[in-house]
């Protein structure tokens, strides 16, 4: 056999060809191969998740500091301290919103240091902040955010909460609570803590509606 000789193994339906002469839908696949998906430009359309926390520490007893939590006012009830209302709930969705739109944080947006936002409602936080979000080129899927306490019981009014956030939001709010079993700082009540986490989504210029 010469060396333009090609050997054929049995059962082989033909040689192999160069990858010159390979199919032309072989070398399309290959083409087409992870190497060059813009995974950027993909990202631009998927939706993207946050989470967000925060924490008060109940204001003293004979403060007559108001109880705000969760876009509520909660008569009888002891308040939270903080730099606005203390309204941990709408605080934590506001953190979740900002994370999912990488726009920061609550204290970045909100910070001690901007005096506007001095004694400002958990209302006027949260549904500024859906606007900076929706402002940035997102719209929100929903939110989701749970009450960590042991006071006050909020069970009775949770839809209510629910409701009332996501009117702030103009967007949907579940809420829930749940308890430490009296354990650590929240289980002696010296504080509450509140947990959310955020869907948003990338809206095209051509669809984005106009933010007041």
């Amino acid at each position: 056999m010469d060396a333009a000789s090609t050997d054929v193994v049995p059962g082989d339906a033909s040689p192999s060809a160069p990858d010159s002469q390979a199919p032309a839908p072989s070398r399309a696949r290959h083409a087409a191969g992870p190497a060059t998906i813009d995974l950027d430009q993909i990202a631009q359309f998927l939706p993207r998740t946050g989470i967000g926390t925060d924490v008060h520490a109940f204001a003293a007893p004979d403060s007559g500091t108001p109880m705000h939590l969760a876009c509520l006012e909660w008569p009888g009830e002891v308040g939270l301290a903080g730099h606005s209302d203390g309204d941990v709930v709408a605080h934590a969705c506001c953190d979740a919103l900002f994370s999912a739109a990488g726009l920061g944080d609550l204290g970045s947006n909100f910070g001690t240091a901007e005096p506007q936002w001095k004694g400002a409602s958990g209302t006027a936080l949260l549904s500024e902040a859906a606007r900076r979000v929706r402002e940035a080129g997102f719209e929100i899927g929903n939110i989701a955010v749970q009450l960590v306490g042991e006071r006050p019981r909020v069970a009775a009014r949770s839809a209510e909460a629910s409701r009332a956030l996501s009117e702030a939001a103009s967007a949907r709010v579940s809420f829930c609570a749940t308890t430490t079993d009296h354990l650590g700082f929240l289980g002696r009540t010296e504080g509450l803590l509140a947990v959310a986490t955020a869907l948003v989504y990338p809206v095209p210029d051509a669809v984005r509606p106009v933010v007041g």
